[in-house]
């Protein structure tokens, strides 16, 4: 177990840290006393019908959903909806290489899929809340891969679907830059195969990792408009530096990699061996799929394919040329346009 400051409830709370117990994983073995960081906001009424699941993205955590996405007259309003965010396991707040003891510490950790985390957060939502139906289950990127296996592994459950800047199905493309992001950290020297002490031994690394999703989180629009003036900085380094290394600085190394390694193999298909318009084809949710117009990750037309397949669906692109990272917050006029698509769908009946 490595302790690191940068995690915890001073900089990510509030959360509930819950213990769900052994979650038995689908690649082999188990998490014993697996426990999922879960912010709630609002109230669940007694019919429990007014939950919405808003699961995590690759290295974010609940309080960035909660700035972003959550608040009074709001499409997740939490004077009407019971929300309920679940930090994805591995993510440094829920059970995590670097927060986890004995034998599973650090590169010792566990494959977890995009499977494993939803049925830990199914577990959750019905043993703990009684939750049987979901009014909506919404998430951007890693969160739109646990929002299409939602839908796709109980399709029953999910009455509304909104997965935001991604995939049902990683691309060979997108498989290929994780495995960029996934060099970048284990090429360094300090990375010792996993066995560092601290973050800051593998900074170069991290660093590296950083200056790739400057390159594609972003767009080539973007650099083109000078956007990270806008973000308050006078110069690409400034914002290199000080924004997207100060980012991703701070985190445990061998937590990014436990979320790339699950971000890389997000796939519903496996459910129907391997026929993703069968897979697609089992959800009866509502869902409305919304690519980022600038995605360099999730493009439009990867994520309109998919779209194609799901029966009722609707296709609600979103523009911003922030691209993928649009869904930091950094565009005003994206998460309006989030917000109403959300707002929408929540007001149509499933």
């Amino acid at each position: 177990m490595i302790t690191n400051t940068y995690y915890g409830p001073e900089g990510h709370g509030p959360y509930e840290l819950i213990d769900i117990g052994t979650l038995e994983l689908e690649e082999g073995g188990s998490i014993p006393n697996c426990r999922l960081a879960v912010a709630m906001h609002g109230t669940l009424n007694a019919a429990k019908d007014n939950a919405i699941l808003v699961p995590t993205w690759y290295s974010g955590t609940s309080k960035i959903i909660e700035q972003g996405y959550i608040g009074p007259g709001r499409a997740l309003d939490p004077t009407k909806y019971f929300i309920v965010v679940v930090n994805q396991i591995g993510n440094g707040l829920s059970t995590s290489p670097h927060n986890t003891s004995w034998d599973q510490a650090g590169p010792g950790f566990p494959k977890v899929r995009i499977g494993d985390d939803v049925r830990a957060q199914h577990q959750l939502l019905t043993g703990k809340f009684g939750i049987t139906r979901l009014a909506l289950v919404v998430g951007g990127s890693m969160g739109a891969q646990q929002t299409y296996e939602w839908a796709v592994r109980y399709p029953e459950m999910v009455l509304r679907a909104a997965p935001i800047a991604g995939t049902a199905k990683l691309t060979e493309h997108n498989a290929l830059f994780v495995e960029t992001l996934v060099e970048a950290i284990i090429t360094d020297q300090g990375f010792k195969g996993g066995d560092y002490a601290t973050a800051a031994e593998v900074a170069a690394g991290l660093k590296r990792h950083a200056k790739m999703w400057t390159v594609m989180g972003w767009s080539t629009e973007f650099f083109r408009a000078g956007r990270h003036r806008a973000l308050g900085f006078d110069s690409m380094q400034a914002f290199v530096d000080n924004f997207m290394t100060g980012y991703f600085a701070p985190m445990d190394p061998n937590d990014l990699l436990a979320m790339a390694w699950k971000w890389q193999h997000g796939d519903v298909s496996r459910h129907t061996g391997g026929d993703l318009a069968v897979a697609l084809g089992r959800i009866k949710a509502r869902t409305f799929v919304m690519p980022i117009s600038h995605d360099m990750f999730f493009s439009p037309a990867d994520c309109e394919a998919e779209q194609k397949l799901i029966p009722g669906s609707e296709f609600r692109p979103i523009a911003s040329v922030d691209g993928h990272l649009a869904l930091f917050g950094t565009d005003a006029e994206c998460l309006a346009q989030i917000d109403l698509h959300l707002k929408t769908l929540l007001a149509t009946s499933a």
